[in-house]
């Protein structure tokens, strides 16, 4: 079986048409038709259903569809990253979520620019599903994100858990209680999250915080960017729950308040491409460990206590 075969089965798989298949590979359906039956042999079973209208995967076709699709994505990948491997330039392109540049990030590069001003550093804002593509295309080396999303061609770090907090309108009666706010109370709110999309994102995780207590929210209202979200929480549209360092954007018209459970959090996670163990990414996550040392801030530990097991710090 070879990358030829593979394209194949995946334009009749996405088209779920022989003939249309056959149209965009630029082949007559016969041959394409036995090369399908060749790859069935291989695999010693049917992939797709026998007479059926549109073509149908079989159960085994879905599972071969989605291997075969990441390898003939990741073929149609592998010139333009070798050509960035080789160029005379060194540069490092950074992928973050809004969020995270309330954080460490910004100390990081400053930091990282110190040390390798041979190396030319671009961020771009992406959320945490649009960097996973990025890491795939070599359109970014590093990304930081928040969604615990599985891809076996993909390292994936949780550098911290961040606790989350509630941003109120400045002149909400919830400012004004002394003791942190719970779920329970916030669930009576308006609740505004983001992003609206791609899903999953941070919103599925802030929703999920209420399911995994049993609450129902009364009403959410969806928008795009935090900054809007901060914008309507000005507007006493509603409440909206943030990562901690965001309050490092200071509103006259926004108030931050504590939660009463030290569980709601979000993973800070830094994500590369599994092959890439570059000096360049190294340097970059043992500033993030040194950083987080500076400010007191709790590093992620597995479930056993250890610390987070980086393969691209020298220090590891």
């Amino acid at each position: 079986m070879d990358i030829r075969q593979l394209r194949y089965f995946v334009a009749v798989a996405t088209t779920q048409n022989f003939t249309r298949a056959a149209e965009l590979l630029n082949i007559s359906q016969p041959p394409l038709s036995r090369q399908i039956q060749q790859i069935e042999e291989e695999v010693g079973t049917r992939l797709f259903e026998r007479g059926s209208r549109p073509v149908k995967l079989t159960e085994a076709g879905r599972f071969f569809l989605a291997h075969a699709s990441r390898l003939v994505e990741q073929t149609d990948d592998l010139p333009k990253l070798t050509r960035r491997i080789a160029q005379v330039e060194r540069r490092l392109v950074i992928g973050f979520v809004p969020s995270t540049l309330y954080g460490a990030l910004p100390m990081v590069v400053r930091r990282f620019r110190q040390a390798r001003p041979e190396t030319a550093v671009t961020l771009t804002e992406l959320s945490t599903v649009d960097q996973l593509h990025a890491l795939h295309s070599g359109a970014i080396d590093v990304g930081f994100g928040r969604i615990r999303i599985d891809d076996t061609t993909v390292r994936r770090q949780i550098l911290r858990e961040e606790r989350l907090m509630v941003a109120l309108p400045d002149d909400h009666p919830l400012v004004q209680r002394v003791s942190p706010l719970s779920l329970a109370v916030l669930a009576r709110e308006p609740l505004i999250v983001y992003p609206r999309k791609p899903r999953p994102s941070y919103a599925d995780q802030v929703l999920a915080a209420f399911r995994e207590r049993g609450l129902e929210v009364e009403a959410v209202h969806e928008v795009n960017e935090l900054q809007t979200a901060l914008g309507l929480v000005a507007a006493g549209v509603g409440v909206a729950l943030v990562p901690a360092g965001v309050r490092r954007l200071k509103r006259d018209d926004v108030a931050y308040c504590e939660l009463d459970d030290t569980s709601i959090v979000s993973p800070v996670i830094m994500s590369t491409r599994l092959s890439d163990n570059s000096a360049d990414i190294g340097l970059l996550y043992d500033l993030i460990q040194q950083i987080y040392v500076e400010r007191g801030i709790e590093p992620y530990r597995d479930g056993s206590g250890a610390s987070a097991n980086a393969p691209w710090s020298k220090k590891s």
